[in-house]
């Protein structure tokens, strides 16, 4: 699978560098083009690498997009889980908390993006042992995928397994 993202990698960079030359370095889409080589980066396991980028394109779509721009929470949401991922869990929470607000506020408390901001920061919750917290968020994310995408796709069935987990994890065998 490296071989594949080794073989990603200079195209990344080659876009961004087109991005920045021709739209500026401020651009939304340079700000995309950096997300995409940081996730690229983090799939690799590169997080030194690809926190500076998330981070500047972070900084990029407050400034031109807004700080309640859906793509704002992404960038929220994609540095939190970098954090996340290199343990940094009180970094990646207001991160997480920031994005559920701006999804649910810009697109409402039923949308499937915002179904995945509950989910993310259950995880995260999860994750510092916190699952009081973390069981109500994943309820409500398992009720938005019912709702909203059906009860046979995989955002519920992922939605489910982490009830299920989180319920274990309390004690609550029959709930699970």
């Amino acid at each position: 699978a490296t071989g594949g993202h080794e073989g990603a990698l200079p195209i990344y960079q080659r876009s961004l560098a087109i991005y920045e030359q021709e739209l500026g370095s401020n651009h939304p889409y340079t700000a995309t083009s950096l997300n995409n080589l940081a996730l690229l980066y983090e799939s690799m396991g590169r997080y030194e690498e690809a926190l500076p980028l998330y981070q500047r394109s972070l900084a990029i779509r407050e400034q031109e997009l807004g700080s309640n721009h859906p793509d704002t929470a992404t960038s929220l949401n994609n540095l939190a889980a970098l954090y996340k991922s290199m343990g940094r869990y009180e970094e990646a929470l207001p991160l997480y908390q920031r994005s559920l607000a701006i999804r649910e506020q810009e697109l409402g408390s039923n949308h499937p993006d915002t179904a995945s901001s509950l989910n993310n920061l259950a995880v995260l919750y999860e994750s510092m042992g916190r699952y009081e917290e973390a069981l109500p968020l994943y309820q409500r994310s398992l009720a938005i995928c019912e709702q909203e995408l059906g009860s046979n796709h995989p955002d519920t069935a992922q939605s489910l397994n982490n009830s299920a987990k989180s319920y274990a994890a309390l004690g609550c065998y029959e709930e699970a």
